[in-house]
Parts: structure tokens; sequence; C-alpha cells
């Protein structure tokens, strides 16, 4: 199996977990899953297993995102 199919196969199996979390939790999982897989296909190159590329493209993602807020002048949410 290719790194891009393990990814693609685990965060598909996120996604279907969303049904067993809270409603209010499910728009961060759905978020999570997104982030997961939007830059994957560059975490390829770097990574060997298909957690460690998912994991590298959310925390990439997220990065940008606090980053984007800080500029912004805004603080992410921390509310746990």
């Amino acid at each position: 199996m290719s790194i891009r199919q393990g990814v693609n196969g685990m965060t598909g199996r996120w996604a279907g977990s969303q049904r067993a979390l809270m409603t209010e939790d499910r728009p961060y999982s759905e978020r999570l899953v997104a982030f997961a897989r939007k830059h994957s296909s560059e975490a390829f190159y770097g990574c060997d297993d298909p957690l460690e590329a998912a994991i590298f493209s959310a925390l990439v993602e997220i990065t940008r995102r606090q980053e984007e807020l800080s500029r912004d002048g805004r603080e992410p949410d921390v509310d746990p």
C-alpha cells in the first residue's frame, strides 16, 4: 500500500468516526480530516508512514492558520 492510499484510508476512517462524536465536536473533526488531506501529497515525499504524513499535513495547516490569526491581531480559540 502506498503512503497516499494509507492516508486516504485513514482519513476515510476518521471521517466515518465522526458519527460517534458529540454533535458540537463534529465540525472540528471534519476540519481535522480536511487538514490531514490538504498537504498530505507534499508530505508523501518526506514521510514513510501514512499516520506521519496525515499528522504532518494537519500540523502545517493548523500552524498556518494560527499565524494568520496572529497577523490579524486575533488569538486562536483555546477553549477545552
